[in-house]
């Protein structure tokens, strides 16, 4: 498993326990990397992923809610809501990792820690939301990325 995996991993466990329990971002990811014990190498990139997601909660939120049809954010599990929110987070903000990078490690992550539907649910609301911020030039497509290194 890539560095980046276990790191997606670590930030998902930490938001998800943030949701349950209170306490800073800093005692929480030392909480659950002292009982998941990562690799080492995926701790600067998790780290990265957590800070951005807890900065821009708001701005990621909006978009979650906005491209998952008759689905309040609030309903949605919490497993899948933090998922999505480290997927757009990344399609937004980590312009290093192509977005459907983005969208293929969280249908994988869905698959994994979800239930049964998250990896469709998961697909299909970053569905909805690549297309939108494709749309809106948020976000370059592979097709747009080789016609203008040409």
């Amino acid at each position: 498993m890539g560095k980046r995996r276990h790191a997606r991993e670590l930030a998902v466990q930490v938001l998800f326990h943030m949701e349950f329990n209170s306490g800073n971002l800093e005692e929480s990811f030392e909480l659950v990397r002292g009982n998941f014990n990562p690799p080492n190498h995926s701790l600067p990139f998790s780290k990265i992923l957590l800070k951005g997601i807890l900065e821009k909660k708001e701005t990621l939120d909006h978009l979650i809610t906005t491209s998952s049809k008759n689905w309040r954010l609030e309903r949605m599990s919490h497993v899948d809501r933090n998922i999505l929110r480290l997927a757009v987070f990344e399609m937004l903000y980590m312009k290093e990792v192509p977005p459907k990078v983005s969208m293929d490690e969280a249908v994988e992550l869905g698959k994994e820690y979800g239930t049964e539907e998250s990896g469709a649910f998961i697909n299909g609301v970053l569905d909805n939301i690549y297309n939108q911020l494709e749309k809106e030039g948020k976000i370059e497509t592979a097709t747009a990325k080789n016609s203008n290194s040409g």
